[in-house]
């Protein structure tokens, strides 16, 4: 197995010199010196106790003993340790126990812990999105008593939507929940594909399930959120009895093994019970509350694999001996590790500049809050989609070792490939992109974005790459021209011919937006690099090589896109497959 490696430098690059999270961290007591310390701190905490249980927690993977499923062995003591360390908290507010931190530096450790072992995080990471919908949603009596016991890792979370008959449809479900006379609700169905939905690891397991109460309308508008504990939970507010929660399955499945994917069962054998958490039939809506964070936290699953692969295919590329030399000296090679860089650094920026918009949107400000929503689907599908590609990539470099186990580079690839399809998969995140974050916001943040663009563009710094602006220049101009397209075709109810040219349209725009943070870090690194020697010279200057590499590797892929949605007028709904 290769020697765990991060790109620190890079991070606090995107959180100082970009992101600039000085400012906000100013106002929980933090001064640069404490935020860099977080992050070294974790970072060794990931390297340590994180990544050794990355392979043997995909080779030992879940099972399912006696109706129970057990995680790996190794799991356990890494989750106690996470908990007991206080990185479940950082983030979170000091009221209910946390450790206040700008956003852009949580989501920086999480990343790295994400990209060291993506099974296991997902069961804190489902722990918290089901903590934070009851935190912002929830009575009272239902913070008190739930989110102590998440805060410190007694009991977990998950959210439960898909039904054998409701996947991506999920008004389309049918599990009941039937009022009690104690203001409680009689929970019946099955729920599939619940990642991380039983485990050992948690003495209790709080799942988040959408469910139809009697009379209700039909689709989304009829679902209701309720909170379901697996054991009951006695008025003390310790564990109690069997809740009528059983794991029925748990699913074989390509990659992420650590993370049990099941199928849950909700008052088959026993009588089970919930809580209504929010209003009734406002339960699609507050459960969005935790998907769009988990369609966050699936492209983060794509950014931190990638970084991860970068660093351990170039640790191997300058040890690996072929041809008289080390292989980071093949042209090829070469090309291929710092097309890799320039992507994942790319998503890496995508992903931090998205998340220090967090800060804002909880201040009130609605142009970071429009920001968000338009970054939410790119960031989901655009970097889970590019970090299995430079998995893909790792595997190249690494030949015919990588294609085996040996150095658990294939495991990058067969890990990261599901961000592209649970959490609404990558078609439906460009429908949303398209529809609802361009179209219906009659593409206002769409051009208040390329007016951020524009600004950069313009500046001194940005005068050193004449073709690469000009790249950028006629992309916007082409994208423009898309736009407009798409809205002639809504005019002339031509939905169908938008819906099938919005994978494109998202890619598209994926590349354009990471081509213009790159330019940005481009542009910090060249008024800094005449300054500085040694290795943060050499830094520098490979910030504004990856700018001009993904440039010529990525954004001229645009053309194709581009040309494919304005000039390709087949109807495809009429051909047939």
């Amino acid at each position: 197995m290769a020697v765990y490696k991060s790109d620190l430098k890079d991070i606090y690059f995107n959180l100082f010199d970009f992101c600039d999270v000085s400012k906000t961290a100013a106002e929980f007591g933090y001064g640069e010196d404490e935020l860099r310390d977080i992050v070294n701190q974790f970072d060794k905490f990931v390297g340590n106790e994180i990544y050794p249980t990355r392979i043997p927690g995909d080779e030992i993977g879940v099972k399912l003993v006696d109706g129970h499923v057990k995680v790996p062995e190794c799991f356990h003591a890494l989750n106690k340790n996470f908990y007991e360390n206080g990185w479940y908290a950082l983030g979170y507010p000091e009221d209910i126990g946390g450790m206040p931190a700008p956003h852009a530096v949580k989501v920086a450790c999480y990343s790295l812990a994400i990209g060291a072992n993506v099974g296991w995080s997902m069961y804190y990471g489902l722990t918290q999105g089901a903590m934070n919908v009851i935190h912002k949603v929830g009575n009272q009596e239902q913070k008190d008593l739930y989110i102590p016991r998440m805060m410190e890792g007694a009991w977990g979370g998950t959210m439960c939507l898909t039904e054998p008959g409701a996947g991506s449809d999920v008004g389309a479900s049918k599990s009941t929940a039937k009022p009690t006379d104690d203001g409680k609700y009689e929970i019946n169905g099955v729920k599939i594909f619940i990642s991380s939905g039983e485990s050992d690891l948690y003495e209790n397991n709080i799942h988040l399930v959408l469910a139809r109460t009697p009379g209700s309308p039909e689709g989304t508008k009829g679902l209701s959120l309720f909170i379901v504990p697996r054991f009951r939970i006695k008025e003390d507010g310790s564990t109690g009895d069997y809740n009528g929660v059983k794991c029925t399955k748990i699913e074989e499945k390509m990659g992420i093994h650590g993370s049990a994917t099941c199928e849950l069962t909700f008052g088959q054998d026993e009588k089970c019970y919930g809580e209504m958490i929010g209003k009734e039939h406002q339960g699609i809506m507050n459960m969005f509350i935790m998907m769009n964070e988990a369609r966050l936290l699936c492209g983060l699953q794509g950014e931190s694999q990638a970084n991860l692969a970068f660093m351990l295919t170039e640790q191997y590329a300058r040890e690996r001996g072929q041809f008289g030399t080390e292989i980071i000296n093949l042209p090829d090679v070469k090309r291929t590790l710092i097309k890799m860089r320039s992507t994942s650094r790319g998503l890496r920026a995508l992903a931090l500049y998205t998340a220090n918009l967090f800060d804002a949107a909880d201040k009130g400000d609605k142009v970071a809050e429009a920001e968000i929503a338009f970054f939410t689907p790119i960031c989901k599908a655009f970097m889970s989609d590019e970090g299995f590609n430079v998995s893909v990539d790792a595997v190249q470099v690494h030949g015919g070792y990588g294609y085996c186990t040996e150095y658990g580079i294939e495991q990058f690839i067969r890990d990261t490939k599901i961000a592209s399809i649970y959490e609404g998969t990558n078609g439906i995140q460009a429908i949303d992109f398209v529809m609802r974050k361009i179209l219906k916001d009659k593409a206002q943040t769409f051009f208040k974005v390329g007016e951020k663009m524009k600004a950069i563009m313009n500046t001194e710094e940005a005068k050193s790459w004449p073709h690469e602006i000009s790249m950028i220049g006629k992309s916007m101009e082409m994208s423009e021209e898309v736009v407009k397209k798409f809205g002639e075709m809504m005019a002339n109810k031509n939905d169908a011919a938008v819906l099938a040219h919005a994978t494109d349209f998202m890619n598209y725009c994926g590349n354009l937006v990471v081509a213009w943070l790159l330019l940005e870090h481009a542009c910090i690194a060249k008024k800094k690099i005449d300054s500085a020697e040694g290795d943060l010279k050499k830094y520098y200057q490979s910030k504004m090589d990856d700018f001009k590499v993904f440039c010529q590797y990525q954004l001229t892929r645009n053309i194709g896109l581009g040309n494919s949605v304005l000039n390709f007028d087949e109807d495809l709904t009429k051909m047939s497959v």
